[in-house]
């Protein structure tokens, strides 16, 4: 894949240009739309499937990167659905801003963008992408863009190696060797480019110096990312917030000028959006684990899912693919990257065989076979629609109880409905399980207030109806 983009790495050499009091921001945070959304609700839904499992295979095997300013107070942005199954939030970079629409991402930490007006990306004609027309970021159009050095502790955000590995021999104090070009891949999807420094413009709030990616070019990753991790790199941990909070709007893999709010809190401050629910309901908390101390699994958001109940049974779990390990592997990640909630398959076969033995309806085998789906019905009235309840339980109290839209979802007009919980079931899954057990997807989180306490290392949960 890095061999891509070898022509690529010495692109931006030539824009190197001369050389953050107490708010609430709120952005906005929408699904991610699409102009020529698809009118097959059946071809979606595969494709999320195909998507969902791409991306877990991704973060449980995942490759690492290819070498070839504090926030105060509140800051609140716009999130948008679209039909893929993901979430944008547009943020504003450069002097005069540029704004950018960028996938949100809790997965993985580096920021980057689609960057500069030859930026390409190969296979990327889909149905609800226009290849041509991708908003890109313009260094040339900005002041403050900076190209990161070898040797800024910057660049060591984003590689492992020491100083004179990314600089080379020789190198001096006067040395003028750009931080190595970065090679990031998504599954099968991939992105290459430089590493700047640019000005973010958040509503009522200039970062200056922030680390971001300008990407050249991209296959199958037609929009950038705002990555949400845990690592240096991150938007959270670059603007030393101390918590972020989300809800996401039920996006039903349709397209949706609505959008709920992205919530970025500085250290110390109240999150003023926690306390405006009139129903009662109250935030449970789940503890952070300590992640491993190796990438990419230090850039997750681990926490321990205790127990799935169906009814009133309890699901048998085997209990090493639910607690965290101190190498990675087990444990529940909270992922917004992720559409379709993933289980290792010894997790996701007694979910299925207890969520059968509760449920009356006919199976449409056919239905599952074709799609990816491990789990659908025929479902005759679509006005009465039942199915077992089914709660998260998690360390420490929080759960979450899924209203039934969150856990199967209509994928036909014949009225076929199919769990949104998916494991690679094929023959070819790889008998060897490494990573985390479960990857709670966006689609499981609609209409829960989700809270990431960065300061108390705990993550809020509350059912509420997001708007």
């Amino acid at each position: 894949m890095g061999s891509i983009f070898l022509s690529l790495l010495l692109c931006l050499s030539s824009l190197i240009i001369s050389p953050s009091s107490s708010t609430t921001i709120s952005l906005t945070l929408s699904p991610k739309s699409s102009s020529k959304p698809s009118s097959n609700s059946w071809e979606l839904s595969s494709n999320i499937v195909k998507t969902t499992l791409e991306r877990a295979h991704h973060l449980k095997n995942p490759k690492k990167n290819i070498s070839a300013t504090t926030l105060h107070g509140t800051t609140s942005t716009p999130l948008y659905a679209r039909s893929y199954g993901g979430y944008t939030v547009s943020l504003a970079f450069g002097t005069p801003p540029q704004k950018i629409p960028l996938v949100f991402d809790t997965g993985s930490s580096l920021l980057w963008v689609p960057c500069t007006s030859k930026y390409s990306c190969a296979n990327c004609t889909f149905s609800n992408v226009d290849p041509s027309n991708i908003t890109t970021f313009i260094p040339k159009a900005s002041s403050s863009t900076l190209i990161i050095g070898c040797r800024n502790p910057k660049c060591g955000w984003i590689f492992d190696a020491d100083e004179e590995t990314r600089c080379g021999p020789g190198c001096g104090s006067n040395c003028s060797v750009i931080c190595p070009s970065y090679v990031l891949q998504y599954g099968l999807g991939a992105t290459a480019g430089i590493a700047i420094s640019e000005t973010l413009d958040l509503p009522g709030k200039t970062v200056r110096d922030f680390l971001m990616g300008c990407s050249l070019q991209s296959v199958r990753q037609p929009e950038g990312i705002a990555g949400f991790g845990r690592a240096p790199t991150s938007l959270p941990n670059q603007l030393k917030l101390g918590k972020f909070s989300y809800c996401l709007l039920p996006h039903k893999f349709n397209d949706s000028p609505r959008s709920s709010k992205l919530i970025l809190v500085g250290q110390g401050e109240k999150n003023p959006i926690a306390s405006e629910d009139k129903k009662g309901e109250i935030i449970e908390y789940t503890p952070f684990y300590n992640n491993p101390t190796f990438a990419p699994y230090n850039e997750y958001y681990y926490v321990y899912l205790r127990k799935i109940t169906v009814g009133k049974k309890h699901v048998k779990l085997p209990y090493k693919y639910l607690v965290p390990g101190h190498n990675g592997d087990g444990g529940t990640i909270v992922d917004s990257g992720t559409t379709l909630t993933f289980m290792e398959k010894p997790l996701f076969e007694p979910l299925v065989k207890e969520l059968v033995a509760q449920t009356h309806y006919k199976r449409a085998h056919d239905i599952e076979a074709r799609s990816g789906f491990g789990l659908c019905y025929e479902v005759k009235d679509a006005h009465n629609v039942t199915f077992p309840k089914l709660v998260f339980h998690y360390k420490g109290g929080a759960k979450m109880l899924m209203p039934i839209d969150n856990y199967f979802t209509l994928v036909s007009d014949l009225g076929v409905w199919c769990l949104t919980i998916v494991s690679d079931t094929s023959p070819a899954a790889p008998s060897v399980h490494v990573g985390p057990g479960v990857i709670l997807g966006n689609f499981q989180q609609q209409n829960f207030y989700i809270e990431y306490d960065l300061e108390n290392k705990r993550l809020g949960i509350k059912k509420q109806k997001c708007a």
